[in-house]
């Protein structure tokens, strides 16, 4: 948050890892020589995701920080919306009911 932001950039003291995982300022704490394969890990993850879904959960997130709840909100459900008219929702509607890993198309 703010405080720790303030604290951080004030005293322009150093903290590790794990209190930056503890401050919700990282997502996931590594060993050093593992950190490639699992970015590497993570990365082919999200690739495999629907490239149209992954950029508006991005951006509805990242609007998340600049706007009041209430229509945070209602920006998230106006992009959830707005996948209904893409061929990746119906790809991956499909691949669901048929037990199988969809084939995004990103259109």
């Amino acid at each position: 948050g703010k405080s720790k932001s303030m604290y951080m950039n004030l005293t322009g003291e150093f903290i590790t890892a794990q209190e930056a995982m503890d401050w919700g300022l990282v997502a996931k704490v590594v060993p050093a020589d593992e950190l490639l394969d699992e970015v590497l890990k993570i990365g082919k993850i999200i690739h495999s995701k629907g490239r149209i879904s992954t950029m508006l959960i991005k951006d509805a997130v990242n609007a998340a920080n600049e706007l009041p709840l209430s229509e945070g909100l209602k920006y998230e459900r106006q992009l959830f919306r707005s996948l209904f008219a893409t061929e990746d929702q119906k790809e991956g509607m499909a691949a669901f009911l048929e037990k199988r890993s969809p084939d995004f198309k990103g259109k």
